[in-house]
């Protein structure tokens, strides 16, 4: 076998030498949950707080605190516009959640979305340069059922101090209601990740997909698989990008959305799905055999897999068929199932597959733009700008079936995001700073790479420790061990 590589380059190749293929995808994800579990007891989480200013003496501290920063304060007090440029609130990020609907785990109490949590906070700094912290919060109602209220309260009470609000993993209906209503209240951007932030990758993902299989949106038949806030707003999105609402059909898990849906129909307040019903899938077609024959598009947001897509589904697809199969933490289907079912483009959520269609290529870039400006809103229209971004700077250094979209390695598709982003918003009235489009991208890609060479600089001095090499071959050894019985 193989030694493994503290890197995990050679991760894939291990188990391909030592598994047969169909038990390599399911080892491989059990090996990373694990090493995940093992890793965050290694170092009690991922994240950390470290000041960015100096003390270069004793009376440094009195510069810092009492008495020098009374002036700060009171500064504040008379122009709170001032907060941004006097505290770190221009480049902060509050990434919020209530734990109701973790990746694909469901509910799983208020602190259990901490590790999520800090992971966003790691990526938007390592990748966006922004600064982040996790807030899980108990919005629990006496009986234990999540309160939207609780969380619109909690995060208009948080506003004064920070620059944006990533909302995240929060079940629906309080999705729809929770960003809804702090779009239009708070003067910040408030951005949901699950939604817009899935919503804009996947519409990436699709442009340059369409464009290796020659298609136009316009003539394409699209199933989505799922129905909530991340479907639903990429439904939306490729709607606005010009896919044709007679050629699209949602399925939620009773079924296909159609305008004889009597169960959505009764209720349109609560199943915000109700708007997309009246205009899609015209014909009503209920099952996914119907749905798929003949279709060009399927992407499914749903239960993780690997058996919720059929093979069987996909070889009633057109020819160079596309699927995203993008439910984490096991997609839907695995890629080897989908190509050999007939698929000629599979993208997944995971970033060990070809093709990985994650917000996290989305989110980081995206926030730094708005944040640059200093936006109140992230509109869709910027949310698509992005998507656009992303698409447009793939093509430019090459695309192919098995590469449609950039990485997270590739640190100037954050840059040009953030440029982009923020030139939509400055379009769109959002903005109260007004920069040049290379203003704004030499800005943050010189920050972008400030905060990687720090955290490079920090492993390379020790202060970030290697971890154990025995723990990650005991975990894979283990998991090995386990799949080969």
């Amino acid at each position: 076998m193989q030694e493994l590589k503290l890197d995990l380059s050679n991760l894939s190749a291990i188990f391909e030498e030592e598994l047969p293929a169909h038990r390599v995808a399911a080892a491989q994800t059990t090996f990373l949950k694990k090493l995940s579990e093992q890793m965050h007891c290694h170092y009690r989480g991922k994240m950390q707080s470290l000041p960015k200013a100096g003390i270069y003496g004793f009376n440094w501290f009195n510069v810092w605190y009492t008495p020098g920063v009374s002036k700060v304060s009171t500064t504040i007090r008379d122009d709170n516009e001032s907060s941004y440029m006097l505290s770190n609130r221009g480049n902060l990020v509050a990434v919020v959640s209530d734990s109701t609907r973790v990746l694909g785990d469901g509910d799983c109490s208020p602190a259990g979305g901490l590790g999520v949590m800090e992971g966003k906070a790691m990526l938007m700094k390592y990748l966006g340069a922004c600064d982040a912290m996790a807030l899980c919060i108990n919005s629990r109602d006496p009986q234990g059922k999540p309160d939207a209220g609780k969380i619109i309260d909690f995060v208009k009470m948080l506003e004064p101090s920070v620059g944006a609000v990533n909302l995240e993993d929060i079940s629906q209906p309080n999705c729809y209601r929770v960003l809804d209503e702090l779009r239009d209240a708070c003067e910040i951007p408030v951005w949901h990740d699950d939604a817009q932030g899935t919503a804009c990758v996947t519409l990436a993902g699709v442009i340059n997909a369409l464009l290796l299989t020659e298609r136009k949106i316009e003539n394409t038949k699209a199933v989505l698989y799922g129905s909530g806030a991340s479907n639903s707003t990429i439904a939306r999105f490729l709607m606005l990008e010009g896919l044709r609402p007679e050629n699209l059909i949602l399925f939620d898990s009773k079924g296909a959305l159609h305008a004889r849906r009597q169960d959505i129909s009764a209720n349109p307040a609560k199943y915000k799905q109700w708007e997309l019903a009246q205009k899609t899938n015209p014909l009503c077609l209920n099952s996914m055999e119907e749905a798929m024959r003949g279709a060009d598009l399927l992407i499914a947001l749903s239960t993780p897999g690997p058996d919720t897509i059929k093979q069987d589904w996909i070889r009633l697809m057109n020819p160079k068929a596309i699927v995203f199969a993008c439910a984490n933490p096991v997609p839907e289907i695995y890629p080897y199932d989908a190509k050999a079912a007939g698929a000629y483009i599979v993208a997944t959520g995971r970033g060990d597959f070809p093709n990985q269609v994650n917000n996290s290529i989305g989110f980081p870039g995206i926030l730094k733009g708005a944040l640059l400006v200093r936006a109140r809103k992230i509109t869709d229209n910027m949310a698509i700008a992005a998507a656009h971004s992303l698409a447009g700077f793939a093509r430019r250094r090459g695309i192919d079936p098995q590469n449609i979209l950039a990485t997270m390695d590739e640190t100037e598709v954050f840059a040009h995001e953030a440029a982009d982003v923020a030139m939509q918003a400055i379009k769109d009235g959002v903005a109260r700073l007004s920069f040049s489009r290379e203003e704004v991208f030499e800005t943050a890609l010189s920050e972008i790479n400030q905060a990687r060479a720090l955290m490079h600089n920090m492993m390379e001095q020790g202060f970030i420790k290697a971890p154990p090499m025995e723990i990650l071959n005991e975990v894979l050894q283990a998991c090995l061990n386990e799949f080969k019985s």
